[in-house]
């Protein structure tokens, strides 16, 4: 049933009802009069109002309003009208009652304009804020406050802009930081060739110098590497293979590996994983390439003496992971940016060993592909960094 039938079916019962309830104490002229006087006028006012619901304002809203409280004004008065006439009113009767009746309209579109008033101000305060974000401000909020539809649609613009300052901000810090690594090689190379060029090396020092060039030349081919997977993986176009990969094999195997490099910082790694573990449907490369990352960022930031502990446990549905050591911990104020690319703050990075500060981020990439989440969990001391596996989310094929 369309918007009009129902509305033309709620003026229709309205008046049959107001009909009956008048002719039980005035008998059936009474209802007849309510029939024939505010049947038509209700049908001709829900057709205008329809007409102009559906015709959507051009210049303001405001005038809209204004136009449908004159409408409904004007239904009032010519009820009345029809009444007074109807009812052989004498005239000093009919004056009162048509100033009564303007004086009960006159108050009641004053409130509707205080209550209408107030909702307007906030969508001018909203409209305002979208106008100036389009205008590349950021700095703007709409002010708005209350618990009603138009306040959470205004928080909802607010904490629109605030994630496009907080991702602008972020692409900015993101490009300084690659224009950083990419020109500290890049200067090298330039001085190793401009010295190869003058033939300014002896023989020694021309094969050490075309060593480091190698070398620089790597970890500029590793940061593009990993630069250009971080894009692919954040835009899903990366596709996997998964399967149902043991996690206790899985862990065990990777802390094994990580364990020499542990020992040359004098750092222990242990795995602690609890019973019952169900297989985790994933990429088992790449979930292992998770956990590589985050126990090299644990150990490079935990002192001589310290410990690495990696836990795995069934929890609901899934699974969780978490690499805990007890190095310096990660400041609050950086917690929310720690996976962030190339984010370096208070004295720990998000880097892994020999990396270009891309290693937590590419873990949250695969690790949110496999349907999961990662983040810090809170710790008295050390960090913390825990991840979930949703259990039987199958890859993208």
């Amino acid at each position: 049933m369309s918007g009009r039938a129902t509305s033309l079916l709620f003026v229709a019962a309205l008046t049959g009802l107001l009909a009956a309830v008048s002719a039980l104490p005035y008998g059936g002229h009474a209802a007849w009069l309510v029939l024939v006087l505010l049947g038509p006028v209700g049908v001709l006012t829900v057709l205008v109002g329809h007409a102009l619901a559906e015709r959507r304002p051009r210049r303001s809203l405001r005038r809209h309003l204004a136009t449908i409280a004159v409408l409904v004004g004007a239904q009032a008065l010519v009820a009345v009208a029809l009444f007074v006439q109807q009812m052989f009113f004498n005239a000093h009767d009919a004056f009162f009652t048509v100033v009564v009746v303007v004086f009960a309209g006159a108050v009641g579109l004053w409130l509707a304009r205080l209550l209408g008033g107030g909702a307007l101000a906030d969508l001018d305060a909203i409209s305002g804020t979208l106008d100036a974000v389009g205008a590349g401000r950021r700095d703007v909020r709409t002010g708005v406050a209350g618990e009603d539809e138009l306040a959470r649609l205004a928080a909802d613009v607010d904490r629109m802009v605030e994630r496009i300052a907080r991702e602008e901000d972020a692409r900015r810090q993101l490009m300084a930081a690659v224009s950083h690594d990419l020109r500290t090689p890049i200067t090298a190379l330039q001085l190793i060739a401009e010295g190869l060029e003058d033939d300014i090396f002896e023989p020694d020092r021309r094969r050490e110098q075309l060593a480091r060039m190698t070398t620089h030349v790597r970890a500029l081919g590793a940061l593009i590497d990993d630069l250009f997977e971080l894009t692919r993986l954040q835009a899903g176009e990366i596709r996997w293979t998964a399967e149902h990969v043991p996690l206790d094999a899985l862990v065990a195997e990777t802390v094994d590996a990580m364990r020499p490099q542990a020992e040359q910082r004098r750092v222990k790694v242990r795995a602690d994983l609890a019973a019952g573990l169900v297989p985790a449907r994933a990429n088992p490369e790449q979930l292992q390439r998770v956990l590589f990352n985050l126990i090299q960022n644990a150990i490079r930031h935990t002192p001589a003496d310290g410990s690495v502990v990696v836990r795995a446990e069934p929890v609901g549905d899934g699974v969780e992971i978490e690499v805990a050591d007890t190095g310096s911990g990660i400041p609050a104020e950086d917690r929310e940016r720690v996976f962030d690319a190339f984010f370096q703050g208070g004295d720990r990075a998000a880097r892994t060993a020999g990396g270009a500060g891309l290693g937590l981020a590419i873990a949250r990439a695969i690790v949110e592909a496999h349907g999961g989440r990662i983040w810090l969990e809170d710790a008295p001391a050390g960090t913390r960094v825990r991840f979930r596996l949703p259990e039987g989310v199958p890859l993208p094929a």
